[in-house]
């Protein structure tokens, strides 16, 4: 009888989310990929010392990891030194490397909601009363601030990166496994972001996703395109979620729930088959 595989799954069960129970969807999780694989959970501070136990390292809802900075950098060059297994792949390039994919993807021309980090680039973005004030290394909206037209140059100090202040209608986010579109969800309160419900793409919606996809170029693993619906119909990307994005899975029906589970399984597969070699 071959031996089953086995993942070492990266969760903090104790990890308090506003809106969330990230517990939840990771014991959801976790109780369906035993049906294909040895699997042990740990917390994010012990992932180096026991990834070497294991097939392959999956990263889930271990919680910002500004939370605990220095061991997840010492986790990540142990992981890359010794050609760990790690889904999602160490090698994207959005939320994973920081926000400096905002800058970047203004910069070439995609649909984004406009970003700059200086001062002497305000006049690029459109005109506002208002901007959004993010740090470069932010999460879960974790330093966010809004702040007047008056205010905002005093807030730049090459730490954080400035946004117009969207009146969007509502946000509505994209999820992929590998490069299959999986389901999408948004909030049609603007006030109630984690009050989610399914939403029907239209043909342009899963374009504009597939774009940031393609982008980020992983070949294997779990991403989630944030957007909102900007005041002229079209969509703005606001986040691009490639290191451990929460899935809502608790809005999905039992059937929705069960795909996501069997293309996740089938990703794993493929990706423990590739080895450690970087797709690109």
């Amino acid at each position: 009888m071959s031996r089953r595989p086995t993942l070492l799954y990266v969760t903090d069960l104790a990890y308090q989310a506003r809106g969330r129970r990230y517990c939840d969807e990771d014991i959801l999780l976790t109780s369906r990929l035993r049906e294909d694989f040895d699997l042990a959970l740990c917390h994010p501070l012990d992932a180096a010392a026991l990834a070497d136990r294991f097939d392959a390292v999956v990263v889930r809802n271990s919680g910002p990891v500004l939370a605990y900075q220095e061991a997840y950098d010492a986790f990540r060059e142990q992981a890359l030194r010794q050609r760990t297994r790690v889904y999602n792949p160490l090698f994207g390039k959005a939320d994973m490397a920081g926000k400096q994919y905002l800058l970047d993807l203004t910069a070439a021309g995609y649909p984004v909601i406009p970003t700059v980090d200086r001062a002497e680039d305000l006049d690029r973005l459109p005109a506002t009363d208002r901007y959004v004030v993010k740090p470069r290394l932010g999460a879960d909206s974790i330093g966010l601030r809004i702040v007047s037209a008056d205010e905002v140059r005093d807030h730049i100090d090459g730490q954080v990166l400035v946004q117009p202040c969207v009146d969007f209608a509502y946000e509505v986010s994209f999820y992929f496994v590998d490069h299959d579109f999986q389901y999408a969800l948004y909030a049609p309160h603007a006030d109630r972001r984690w009050a989610l419900e399914p939403y029907d793409p239209t043909p342009d919606d899963l374009e504009f996703a597939r774009r940031f996809i393609d982008w980020n170029a992983l070949g294997h693993g779990i991403q989630r395109v944030d957007a909102c619906r900007a005041p002229g119909g079209g969509l703005l990307l606001v986040e691009l979620e490639d290191l451990n994005p929460y899935l809502s899975l608790d809005a999905l029906d039992e059937a929705g729930r069960d795909a996501f589970v069997a293309a996740m399984k089938t990703s794993l597969h493929g990706f423990l088959a590739r080895g450690t070699e970087r797709e690109r």
